[in-house]
This record gives C-alpha cells, sequence and structure tokens, in this order.
C-alpha cells in the first residue's frame, strides 16, 4: 500500500498540493488524473523523492523498487535488446557475478536468485515488450543511435516495463506511441502484476487499463474505484450533492442570522439570540463547487462544399526519394462528407499519405483528381515548433487578417479556445495544449473543404479533446485523422483506412475490431492484416464504386435537401426580423398578416424538408453499410 498523508508540495513558489491525504491499495492499477498544470508530475516527483515535500509523507513499503521512464531517451551505440535487458540492474548484476565467482556455494545462490527472477527467459520476455511497441526483429538490433528521439522514447518505455518494478510510474506514455503501441499498452498495464499510477488524457486507456482514479483537484487528492467513464458519474453526484448541501446550508444559516439580527437588541431574547450565534458558528459552511469549464474548440464553415469526389487516386504512388515509393497502388476516393480515420503502425506512411493529400507530396505515380478549388487544411504536430516564439497568438492571426479590426481579430483568436489572457501571451509561453490550439485554428482558418488533423490531442487534456470532438462533429467538411486516442476516432469518425503493407486501403471493421487484432499478438496482427489485404481488393473497389454509383441519386436528393433548408431558415430568420417590429403592425396590418402566413408557410416546408432529410440520410447510411 501507497500512503499520502497531509502532503504539501510546491513549484516555483507556487503551492500545488496542500495538506492532501490518500490511500492506494497494493496492486492497484490507477490512473492519475487533473487539469494540466494541477501538479500532476510534481506528485511523482515527491513519491520517487526527487522533489522534497513542504510538509507530510509519502509511504512506501520498505525496499519497494519504483520505476518510471527516464527522461532523457537513450542514444548511444547498445542495441535495443541490450539497452531494455540492462534496465534489470539486479540481472545484470548476477550475470556479470557469475562470470567471476569462483565460491561453489556463491555459484549455487547466484545461479538460484537467476532462476527465481526468470533470467534465463528475459531477452524473450524483453523481445517481446519490444515488438508490442512496434520494433521488428531486426530493428531490435539496431543501435539506439539510429532511431529518431519519439522511436527512442519507446525504448525507455520498453526498459522500465521490463524491469517490472514494484511501483510503476508512467506519465503520459501515449504521447510519443501510435494507436497500436497505445492498445499493446492497455492490455499490458491491465496484466501487470504490481502498483501502477498513470497520468493519461487518454479516456480508453483510462477505462480499460486502471481500476481506479486518482483525482487531483483543487490542490486535493480523491480516490475514486472504478475507470474514467464510472469516475465521472461519481464526480457529478458529488457535485451535485455538495450543490444541494451548500443550498441548505446558507439557508439554514439565513435564517438563524435573521432571528439574531431580529433580535439581538432586546433583553427579553438576548439568550435566545446569543444560542443562535453559537449554532450559527457550529453550522459552518459548505464549500462551493468550483467548476472549471473549457474553453470550446470551433472550425470555420466551408462556403461552398465540392462536388463528390473531392479527391479520387487511381493507381497511385508517393514516396520521398525518386523511384521510391513508401506507398504505392492506392486506389481510393474521399467525398465531401467522410470522416475517415488512418489506421496502421507508425512508420508505415499514415502521414505521407496525409501530406500527399494536403498538397505536401506529390505522386510519383498514378493520377490523383481533386474538385476545382478544394481547400485543405492541414495540422501536424512536429509543426508547432513553427510557431514564432515571442508572438502572442493575436500577433499570428493578425497576419491572417491584416484589414481586420482588433476586435475582429480577437474573435477569431477566441474560437480557437484560447482565453483574453492567453490572447496577448507569447507562442513560447503558452502550454503545449494552448499551442495545438493555436496551430489548429491556424490550419483550419480560411474554412477549408478538407480538414486533415495528424496527431492533434498530444497536448490536450481530456476537457479538451473532448471540445475538439464537438468540434469536429460540428465542422462541415470532410475529415482524415491520423490518432492513437481511440475514443476520439471512435466519437468523429465513419471510416476506417488501413496504411499498411505498402498501400492504403479500406478496413473492413470497427475499432474494436482493429484492436483485437493488435493486442493478439503484433506478429499474428501482421499477418492478418497482410491477409485481409490480398483478399478480393479488386472487388471490393468495384463493389464500392457500384454501390455508390447506384446511391448518388439519392446523395443528390439528400444534398438538394440541404439546401433548401438552408434558404428556408435564412427566410424564417428574415421574416422574424420583420415580424419582430411593432411599426409593422400598426402601419401595415395587413402586410403583417402575410408575412406571418409566409412565416407559417416557411416552417411547414421547413418541417417537411427535415423530416425528409432524415429519412433519405437514414436510407442512404443504410445502404452504405449494408
Amino acid at each position: 500500500m501507497i500512503t499520502i498523508t497531509d502532503l504539501s508540495a510546491r513549484i516555483a513558489g507556487r503551492l500545488l498540493i496542500d495538506h492532501a491525504t490518500l490511500s492506494l491499495p497494493a496492486g492497484a492499477k490507477a490512473g492519475l488524473v487533473g487539469r494540466n498544470g494541477a501538479g500532476k508530475s510534481t506528485l511523482f516527483r515527491v513519491i520517487t523523492g526527487d522533489l522534497a515535500a513542504e510538509s507530510g509523507a509519502v509511504s512506501i513499503p520498505k525496499n519497494a523498487r519504483i520505476g518510471q521512464v527516464a527522461q532523457e531517451a537513450p542514444g548511444t551505440e547498445d542495441s535495443l535488446i541490450s539497452i531494455v535487458l540492462a534496465a534489470d540492474k539486479e540481472r545484470a548484476a548476477l550475470l556479470a557475478e557469475a562470470e567471476t565467482a569462483t565460491d561453489p556455494h556463491r555459484i549455487a545462490e547466484i545461479q538460484t536468485r537467476l532462476a527465481d527472477i526468470g533470467a534465463h527467459s528475459a531477452e524473450a520476455r524483453a523481445a517481446t515488450i519490444l515488438s508490442g511497441l512496434g520494433f521488428d526483429h531486426e530493428a531490435q538490433l539496431r543501435p539506439a543511435s539510429s532511431f529518431s528521439g519519439g522511436w527512442r522514447m519507446r525504448v525507455a518505455l520498453a526498459a522500465v516495463l521490463f524491469s517490472e518494478p514494484d511501483l510503476l510510474l508512467l506519465d503520459e506514455p501515449t504521447n510519443y506511441l501510435d494507436l497500436e503501441g497505445t492498445l499493446w499498452l492497455e492490455e499490458y498495464v491491465r496484466r501487470y502484476p504490481h502498483t501502477v499510477i498513470v497520468i493519461s488524457h487518454d479516456r480508453d486507456l483510462l477505462n480499460t487499463a486502471v481500476n481506479s482514479i486518482i483525482h487531483l483537484d483543487q490542490k486535493k487528492l480523491t480516490f475514486y474505484r472504478g475507470g474514467y467513464d464510472q469516475f465521472e458519474r461519481q464526480k457529478a453526484e458529488a457535485d451535485e450533492l455538495q450543490m444541494k448541501a451548500k443550498a441548505k446550508n446558507e439557508a439554514a444559516r439565513k435564517h438563524l442570522q435573521s432571528f439574531i439580527d431580529r433580535f439581538k437588541a432586546k433583553a427579553s431574547k438576548a439568550r435566545q439570540a446569543q444560542s443562535r450565534v453559537k449554532a450559527l458558528e457550529r453550522l459552518g459552511t459548505v464549500a462551493s463547487v468550483i467548476e472549471d469549464h473549457v474553453q470550446p474548440i470551433s472550425f470555420p464553415e466551408p462556403e461552398k462544399q465540392p462536388a463528390s469526389p473531392i479527391v479520387a487516386i487511381n493507381g497511385g504512388a508517393v514516396g520521398y526519394a525518386p523511384g521510391k515509393p513508401i506507398l504505392k497502388g492506392i486506389n481510393l476516393r474521399i467525398d465531401n462528407d467522410d470522416r475517415i480515420a488512418l489506421l496502421g503502425s507508425n512508420g508505415n506512411g499514415k502521414s505521407t499519405f496525409a501530406k500527399l493529400i494536403a498538397g505536401r507530396l506529390q505522386l510519383q505515380a498514378g493520377e490523383m483528381k481533386l474538385a476545382p478549388n478544394l481547400s485543405v487544411g492541414f495540422f501536424a504536430q512536429h509543426q508547432l515548433d513553427d510557431l514564432i516564439p515571442n508572438e502572442t497568438p493575436v500577433d499570428h492571426v493578425r497576419r491572417l487578417m491584416p484589414l481586420a479590426g482588433e476586435a475582429q481579430v480577437r474573435a477569431r483568436v477566441a474560437q480557437m479556445g484560447l482565453s483574453t489572457e492567453k490572447m496577448a501571451t507569447a507562442a513560447k509561453d503558452l502550454s503545449g495544449g494552448e499551442k495545438a490550439r493555436l496551430l489548429m485554428g491556424l490550419s483550419a482558418f480560411h474554412a477549408p473543404n478538407l480538414l486533415i488533423l495528424d496527431e492533434p490531442t498530444n497536448h490536450l487534456d481530456i476537457d479538451s479533446r473532448r471540445a475538439l470532438i464537438e468540434a469536429l462533429n460540428d465542422y462541415n467538411g470532410a475529415v482524415i485523422l491520423i490518432a492513437h486516442d481511440r475514443h476520439l476516432i471512435e466519437a468523429t469518425v465513419d471510416r476506417l483506412w488501413l496504411v499498411n503493407g505498402g498501400t492504403v486501403s479500406v478496413f473492413e471493421g470497427d475499432m474494436e475490431d482493429y484492436r483485437s487484432l493488435v493486442v493478439a499478438s503484433p506478429k499474428k496482427a501482421e499477418e492478418k492484416l497482410d491477409a485481409g489485404l490480398q483478399v478480393n481488393k479488386a472487388d471490393q473497389r468495384k463493389a464500392a464504386a457500384d454501390k455508390r454509383a447506384s446511391l448518388a441519386p439519392l446523395r443528390k436528393r439528400i444534398n438538394d435537401i440541404e439546401t433548401l433548408t438552408k434558404k428556408l431558415e435564412s427566410l424564417i430568420q428574415a421574416l422574424d426580423a420583420e415580424l419582430a417590429d411593432p411599426a409593422l403592425y400598426e402601419k401595415a396590418p395587413a402586410k403583417a398578416a402575410e408575412k406571418a402566413k409566409q412565416r407559417g408557410e416557411a416552417a411547414a416546408k421547413l418541417s417537411a424538408a427535415e423530416e425528409e432529410w432524415l429519412e433519405l440520410s437514414t436510407e442512404y447510411e443504410e445502404a452504405m453499410a449494408g
């Protein structure tokens, strides 16, 4: 058991944890949640002893080993497998001693201990962990220096998982993982034999991998049993009860205070008034529920959506070096209402495909047709570095609106979900989440018809991710999404494309099917995915094309109704504005009656159009799914 007692901690003079108390059962898998900047990473530093507490204590069983991912990724010439194996210090020390030991009793002790800790199966276990995090056998033998920083962080994660500490601390481990690595990690943490505390904003990981939630809020720690969804329900219920208790408390205090005010000057009532004063002191107060609302995100609506398909690729090949395509044999189309998620391990070409669609790369072979006047907005995580460090969000937006007034510029910044305070903050001083909001807003600034988001959630907390989901669902254009957040994918997209085996193809299944493939075993999953790509690909493409062709009239009718609906809504809005003028009824009562009649007819037509749209849309979706 881990026990935190009356703990307080500061960073740079700022109090982040204030007399917090918590008990965590042995073997618990706990998600540590709270808003960005609340002090979650600070709590980890106190637990590991890297930061001294201002007061209170953290009690951990004697000799318990604490493990967390190293801050710096290994960049040596050692192979990945040897780096991971070296993370088990006891095994490494025993093996080294076994090379030189001469005492028969000591040799026996060494061999017994090596057997106890499973030292002889260590290489297989290390290889399994590396494989789950995306390294095949060949990659495991390569030096760490040959990998980029993000991949080396995976090696650091593999090392701490392999060392199997009694208390495993993971701080946003999915930030440098792809969806496949995240799915594997969920399963690994869920089965981990010791205690785990994980800081994460990944809702699915917090629902799948952990069995309890630690909430750091208002400088206090609260323990909840269950996953994140259960925590949200329990928190909402507790907040509602607290608000009721506060209202009841305030009513009682008001009643007592009223008696005191009325009778404190009367000698005959002095004793009763004094007793009410004492009762008021004993009653105390109930704290208010502090609601910390996240700023919404919104994407501007495209003025006109081009006809489908907005992108059509036949026999496409794309890459970075001439004659060396990363992806080839691409035969796909994107319609103006598509919501697509790209699946596939990092390195398979998801970002390459996104850059092709965004116009950042050109085809090396085949043909790609774009709808006339197609506008594409492209967000990629690495572009955060492109923000001008000393310029504020207002400065960035003003560059795109040189003729606009200050109020208009600030209104556009507000749509990106940045508060008034942050509008005047230099980009270098914004948090990762605030930078991501700014960059997403800049990427979608000119109301694109197609929005491509490549890992948009790395710096967003859970509430900001919910705001992103709402923004994407409100957005009227097409979307291509690359993300390791399964909840975001399931909540916003309706088509899955798989980037695997050097091509891009439709994935026939849902996210649960894909998860089952990935967690079965990386090797088996790869084999199944490869096999699935080879079966009836031509037939599937032809069937999909035939289905779209047969449903084209239905799709056209749906589009016509949408156009009619917008016209009727505009007409009703204009009529309402006229009918709201009292002078109309005095000066031209006949005209007012006619306007009211027109308004009623337009409302009836709108109701009928919406009903027909709903019926036809359902028919279209069922036909596409069938």
